[in-house]
């Protein structure tokens, strides 16, 4: 999810589950070290509960970039050795790692020496040749060993030779036996399960199975999906937020930002999803994208695509009732 969940989307989030963990954008040490933490790190409050999801190979710059992490607030550093990516790969983190176990464990062990908060690790089940059952379970038992106590696995192996990283989330077949089996061999390692999960019944459906799971870019696309998971998964008795209630609470937090100099498209980018599915769905991404990328944009084209939207009568009925998980 790297330059998606960023502070504003995070906050947008937060005002449809108040319950779910959220995760930030992967983040290299190389950019913690020598760059702006402040930029990178600086979150709102709100936030909470949210990870530091961070890229690297180097157990000593991961215990720094860990270090600093928890310094900021977060409740959680996560290691991704799950990224496909060839930008990633080129700089030696994300997927490419788990054919190096005993570097991830030492990473592990170093960033747990490091910080009184959990160190958590999100993989996938295998890398090209090497996705053998044998080959997963050594991983995780490495880790283990080296105290992480919670993963989240994306069902699918990554292809680090031939697929885009679009491709390695659609091409390979997901395997959520795979996942499933971890959890019955390893039963004292929490297992969240990622990959291909769009629906709130199929979420539910995984946690008989495991012990959490995780949406990825659906949350992003259709984030109303997040409106029911407190009502279904966290025992919340209020009704989940209309769309509209949802935009009015984000308000304050906008013209805040505004004020302090961020663009609106900064913002409105994470917004243009809210919609998917019921009717005014266009309109209201239509109306974000012509009018908050204007270098004078302000709360008036939110109210304005608000207005739009109104205008279409949304039913109520086109509310979905209580959905939701792991964000």
């Amino acid at each position: 999810m790297m330059e998606w969940t960023d502070r504003h989307c995070r906050f947008f989030l937060r005002q449809l589950s108040k319950h779910c963990l959220l995760y930030t954008e992967m983040v290299t040490t190389n950019a913690i070290l020598h760059g702006d933490p402040d930029w990178l790190l600086k979150f709102n409050t709100a936030e909470h509960p949210v990870g530091l999801q961070l890229g690297g190979s180097d157990p000593e710059a991961l215990a720094s970039a860990a270090r600093i992490g928890a310094a900021y607030g977060y409740d959680e550093i996560n290691l991704n050795v799950g990224c496909p990516s060839d930008r990633v790969r080129s700089g030696r983190f994300g997927a490419c790692l788990m054919a190096e176990p005993q570097l991830v464990a030492a990473c592990v062990a170093a960033m747990n020496d490091s910080v009184d908060l959990p160190v958590t690790v999100k993989t996938r089940i295998g890398i090209d040749a090497q996705d053998s059952y044998g080959f997963l379970q050594k991983l995780l038992e490495s880790v283990r060993a080296a105290g992480c106590r919670t993963v989240i696995i994306h069902a699918r192996k990554a292809i680090l030779g031939g697929l885009s990283p679009k491709e390695n989330r659609t091409i390979p077949p997901l395997k959520y036996e795979t996942v499933y089996r971890v959890k019955q061999d390893i039963p004292d390692l929490e297992v969240i399960l990622n990959g291909g999960i769009t629906k709130l019944s199929a979420a539910a459906n995984h946690l008989e199975s495991v012990d959490g799971v995780m949406f990825g870019r659906e949350a992003y696309h259709n984030p109303y999906i997040l409106a029911g998971v407190d009502a279904r998964f966290y025992g919340a008795t209020q009704q989940p937020p209309t769309r509209e209630t949802i935009i009015r609470n984000m308000r304050p937090y906008i013209e805040m930002e505004l004020a302090a100099g961020t663009a609106l498209k900064h913002i409105t980018r994470h917004l243009l999803g809210l919609y998917h599915g019921v009717p005014g769905a266009r309109a209201w991404r239509r109306h974000l994208s012509q009018y908050a990328t204007a270098g004078n944009a302000g709360i008036e084209v939110i109210e304005e695509a608000l207005n739009t939207v109104n205008s279409l009568a949304v039913p109520a009925s086109s509310e979905p009732a209580s959905q939701a998980v792991h964000g």
